[in-house]
Parts: C-alpha cells; structure tokens; sequence
C-alpha cells in the first residue's frame, strides 16, 4: 500500500510521478503536536486514493516543520521543491498571519501550482478564520486557490476528518493531478485534419498554452508502410487473432479469405501503432483513416482502424488489463482531449466516443414505440420521459462498453461483435465493432471545443445516464441510424433533448462513467476551462454535487467573468 512520507532535509523527487506536499500553520507551542498529527493524517487519506490510470498513486509528502513565519515558509518551500512537490495542501488548525505564512510558501512556486486549503470548522484556535483570511489575500491578487472548510473535532490531540471532507479534498486531488500529470506530455495523432472537421482541429499553440500537452502529428503513409513492410511482431499478431477468435469466434464477420486478412491487417495496426505510441511516450493519441485510408477510391483503400481505436480506449487486450489509452477516430483532436482529461480524472476509466447520432425526443420515440406496438408502458421509465440520444460511430468505442462497470473481460466480449464494415463508407473494408451498452451506466457526457474569439476551450457537459430499450425497439432505433455499430442511449440529467440537441458543439460526444460534477469543476478552474452546462433545469449550484466556487470568481463578477480576465493575464 502507499504511504505518506514525511520529509528530511536529503529527500528528492522520485520519477515523474506528481507530488503532493502536505503543509501546516501554527500559532502557538501548546497546539503544535495536534496540527502535526492532522497533517499527517490528512497526507495518509491522500496517499494511495489518487492514481494515476496505470494505478500509479501519486506521490504524497508532508512535513512536521510548521509554518509560523517567513523563515519557515521558506524551509518548507526548499523541502518541497527538493521532493518536486507539484500540488500544495495546506490543513491549518489554528488562526496565523496569512502573509508570513502560506504566502510566502507559495509565492515561491508557479502560479500554476494547485493550492489547496482544507481545515476544520474549528472554534477554539481557529483555523477557519486563517483559510478565510489567506483565501481573501490570495484572491484580492487574482491568484486561483481552493478552499475546503469540512469537519473534524475542535479538541483531542488526533481529529480525523470527515468522510465528506476527505472526498472533497480528493476530488480536488484528482483534479489536480491531471492536470499536472499531463504537463510534458503528448498525443500523437496520424493524418491530417479530421475529415475537414473544423470543430476537430489540432489548434497546437492553444492546447499548448492552456494544457501543457504536446500533439505530435504523423503521416498516415508511414502506417501504411509498415503494414507494408509488415513491421510487427508475427508470433504476437497470430497470438492477438486467436484471442479475438477465442472470444468472438463466429461473431467474426470473416465470409471470405480476403476478409479474414484484412482483419489480420486491422489488428497489426494496433500492434504497430501500439509499439509506436510507447517509443514516443504517448497518453493518447488519434487516426484520420477517412478520407485518404479508407475511403478514397482514388487511392488503394485500406481496412478500417475500428478494432485498433476500441483496444486503446478499452481496459485490456489478449494480453490482459491494462490502462485504457484514450484513442480517437477520425483524428478528433478535441475529442481526444476530452477523452483523454476525462480518463485522468476518473484514474482510469473507459472512454466512449460517440457521433451524437439520432436525438429521439420523448414524443418521437414513444410514436415508435405506439408504432411497433411495444406492450407494458406506462411513461414510467427514463426514455419515455426525456427521450434519449443514439450515440453510435465506426470506431473509438470502448470495448468496456458493452457491460457494466465490473464486468469481467469475458463477460465484456460476450456482448460484442464484429460484422463487416459498412461498404458505403468503407470501401477498404474490415470489420467494424458492435454492440448495445447496458443501462444504468452513470457519468459525465460532454465535448471540449474552442474559440478563436476567446482564445478559450469551453466543454460542453451535463450529467447522463445510459438506458436500455425492449428488444424489438432497440433494434428499430439501431436500424434508424448504422445497425452495425456499436450504440449507447445516452439521456442527459438537466438537458432537455431540444436543449441537447442545439448546443451540441459538434458531430462527437463523449462519455466516462465514475466521474463527479465536482471533480471536473475543479480541473475547469485549474485549467481555465469555460463550463458550458447551459441547462434551463440546472441551478447553480447543487449542494453535495457540486464543488464551492473559489472566492476569486465571487470578486470578479463570477465564474465565465473571471476566466476571461485570467485568460487575458
């Protein structure tokens, strides 16, 4: 298991993994063993409960040494940047003197280094009136801090926070090491411009700027030469087919021999693009295929990517779990991004893409429902209330998908299967991936996007639900749009599907289950992200749901007003 560790004077960054460092004020010698004690304590509810998507837990460090003053704030500030702390965590039990304190800590790092005051709503010393007081100053200089006044006991040598103040505290944890978790890092996305998709661009300065994130871009012709030279590990490809055979067997479109090896070809992309992502470090990456790949038939069109695509976005392969390695069709670049901060944010959960396909409106799919003449509704389930959104594509959809969350790999490939890809749009054919998500999957559903007038990304979101449909209409609202892709119904919580349906930002949308409102706020303050949630049946704040707006969007005339005036610095 994770632990804590306290820090000395030779402690040193271990890896690239991000660090937090756990700090404490103090005010005076009678209260300085029961502010050590929190500190520690606060440190081990962090340790090991924020990972990574690998399940790598992020770092956590504390020290004993107390911040009374400006010698000391400079002590845990040469302590801190010794250990490469990347995220502060300041627990204060007592009332000290905000500008020799926590100030003069963290002026000594980047702006950009999240900040995080948690204290109790304490009454005796009070570290309640020294968060509001540091919070105010910090604030009045337009720096970003988030405070999280919880509980824990006022009296006793050893309080443990609360329950919902230690998951406050952790969904801003998580929140914070995404973001410093993908500073450095990069994408690599194959092709050019997703289909001339402008709503999918790779704007590089702006993801650059606002990200830290890197998008490095390859010609779909080095793929294609590959396949050519049949760069890839032969023993492992016949070792991948029998695993797709194992699960699927005849759920195997495979009619003929020049079938069969263009899905031998599908799959030593993934293997070829795999090994590539590794030698450049990638967490993520994207594939044009339309139009050059696949579609064109003034070139040689080659099989659709539909098997690679949902392999990256899934949680295993033949060779067992593994960290989902989030993966866009059609070289969406902002669908990439959302996937890819979405599955940071949940420390490694499935991402979904989807076309937002077919809005079925309540009225309409009940008219099919009269039509086929379902039996046994009465207006009580989900659907028949808001309606729902068919969320189907060729490729990028999540094999985890196709089960709930804890299903096992077999019970996940037992509800997929494989037909020949659409001819109409894949004239190099290969085979697509199929099936019906179950219902009862809850998460975030949204989609970044970008303004040139701004100079902002935004992210469209609201909550969602999957539902699941009698047979006989499943297979109708199926056949409504492309029968052999896989197909997620998808209903908003405060959305109504006339709202849905307008400010749908593009043709993509995206799905994560496990993540909470909370927890994607925070990253969208952290990262200055517009939130987009413009839902007539949303209040403005829902309590338990969401996270407190930080004091600096309170001052500067709220939350969109603020992050326009950080944005132009």
């Amino acid at each position: 298991m994770a632990k804590a560790e306290r820090l000395g004077s030779t402690t040193s960054k271990k890896g690239n993994v991000p660090t937090f460092g756990v700090c404490a004020t103090s005010i005076d010698a009678a209260s300085r063993k029961r502010c050590q004690n929190i500190l520690k304590m606060t440190a081990d509810i962090l340790a090991g409960k924020v990972c990574l998507p690998d399940g790598t837990p992020a770092r956590v460090v504390w020290t004993p040494t107390l911040i009374d003053g400006e010698p000391q704030a400079d002590t845990v500030a040469r302590q801190f940047k010794d250990a490469g702390v990347d995220m502060i965590v300041c627990v204060p039990d007592t009332w000290a003197f905000p500008q020799l304190t926590l100030i003069s800590l963290i002026q000594q790092f980047p702006d950009d280094v999240p900040v995080n005051i948690t204290c109790g709503n304490s009454g005796p010393k009070p570290g309640v009136v020294y968060c509001h007081a540091v919070s105010g100053a910090i604030a009045q200089y337009g720096r970003l801090i988030h405070i999280n006044v919880g509980t824990w006991p006022d009296t006793g040598q050893n309080p443990v926070m609360t329950e919902g103040t230690a998951e406050n505290l952790i969904d801003w944890a998580y929140a914070a090491l995404a973001v410093q978790a993908l500073k450095g890092r990069r994408v690599v996305v194959l092709g050019h411009d997703s289909m001339g998709m402008e709503t999918a661009l790779a704007h590089i300065l702006p993801t650059r700027n606002t990200f830290g994130l890197e998008i490095t871009r390859l010609d779909m012709k080095l793929l294609a030469d590959m396949i050519q030279k049949q760069a890839y590990d032969k023993k492992e490809l016949k070792a991948l087919r029998a695993w797709f055979d194992k699960h699927l067997g005849k759920r195997i479109e495979l009619p003929k021999k020049a079938d069969s090896d263009r899905f031998n070809t599908s799959l030593a992309m993934y293997l070829m693009v795999r090994d590539l992502m590794k030698d450049l470090n990638a967490v993520g990456g994207g594939f044009m295929s339309q139009l050059e790949w696949g579609s064109d038939p003034r070139g040689i069109p080659l099989p659709v990517a539909d098997g690679m695509e949902s392999l990256f976005n899934s949680t295993f392969d033949h060779n067992g779990r593994k960290p989902p390695l989030p993966y866009a069709t059609e070289a969406d670049v902002q669908g990439l991004l959302t996937m890819l901060f979405f599955t940071y944010l949940t420390g490694g959960a499935p991402p979904l893409f989807m076309d937002f396909r077919k809005v079925w409106e309540s009225w309409e799919i009940c008219a099919l429902a009269k039509k086929l003449n379902i039996q046994g509704l009465d207006g009580a389930t989900l659907w028949e209330q808001k309606g729902l959104v068919d969320g189907d594509n060729s490729g990028s959809a999540s094999l985890d998908w196709a089960a709930e969350p804890s299903a096992s790999i077999e019970e996940i490939m037992n509800g997929i299967s494989m037909p020949l890809a659409e001819k109409h749009y894949f004239p190099g054919m290969g085979n697509s991936v199929n099936f019906v998500s179950p219902a009862g999957i809850d998460g975030i559903a949204g989609r970044m996007a970008y303004s040139s007038l701004s100079g902002m990304f935004s992210l469209v979101w609201d909550e969602a639900t999957t539902v699941g449909l009698p047979e006989k209409l499943c297979e109708a609202v199926c056949q409504t749009s492309t029968p052999t892709w896989p197909h997620t119904f998808v209903v908003p919580k405060y959305a109504t599907m006339v709202e849905y349906k307008q400010y749908a930002p593009a043709n993509h949308f995206h799905m994560t289950w496990g993540l909470s409102p909370a927890r994607l706020q925070f990253w969208m303050d952290m990262t200055n992200v517009l939130s987009a949630a413009p839902w007539a049946e949303r209040p403005c704040w829902i309590e338990g749901v969401d996270r407190p707006q930080p004091l600096l969007y309170v001052i500067n005339g709220g939350e969109t007003n603020a992050k326009m005036l950080r944005a132009r610095g």
